[in-house]
């Protein structure tokens, strides 16, 4: 394995969020070169294509200005993205304690697979904590105001796709 310290930091980023940028830009002090995995994850039930996904997150990272992180698509078993990238560091964001529950599980999982890959967890920022993209897309589906959660072109783009959809609720 290389000397180079490859960071990957996945997920859905359905949308990017606030949260989302906050531990990129952290995590690219840690590493010489972070891929963002963006990834698919039917179950969550996706507002938006992989493709508009990884757009997203390009355009919010380069906004960032941050020189050594780079945009990957991917739809496999993390270990073996890492392991194809050349990584040897996993970058998880941790919100609240539940929240390191299930990473400290998929930690060992992944330990199990490939003990030549660590995973690194960073604690949000106290005032970024609470967002989870999940909540960013019900607050937009009920009209509710997500400005305080994710950037102004992000916002635009999850505003744009629920007014394609409609908007739920009677108020």
């Amino acid at each position: 394995m290389s000397s180079e310290r490859i960071g990957i930091y996945p997920g859905t980023f359905d949308p990017i969020t606030l949260g989302h940028a906050d531990i990129i830009r952290r995590g690219s002090k840690l590493v010489d070169k972070l891929i963002i995995g963006v990834t698919t994850n039917p179950s969550k039930n996706p507002m938006f294509s992989t493709e508009e996904r990884l757009s997203m997150v390009g355009r919010e990272v380069a906004a960032l200005g941050i020189d050594n992180v780079e945009v990957v698509g991917f739809n496999a078993l993390l270990v073996k993205f890492a392991q194809k990238q050349g990584a040897n560091v996993l970058i998880r964001g941790l919100r609240a304690v539940a929240d390191f529950e299930y990473e400290y599980q998929m930690a060992g999982m992944n330990q199990q697979l490939d003990d030549e890959i660590e995973t690194v967890f960073l604690m949000a920022d106290v005032s970024l904590q609470p967002i989870a993209s999940k909540l960013v897309k019900e607050i937009a589906l009920f009209g509710g105001d997500i400005t305080p959660f994710v950037s102004k072109q992000v916002c635009e783009d999850v505003i744009a796709r629920v007014n394609e959809r409609g908007q739920l609720g009677d108020y």
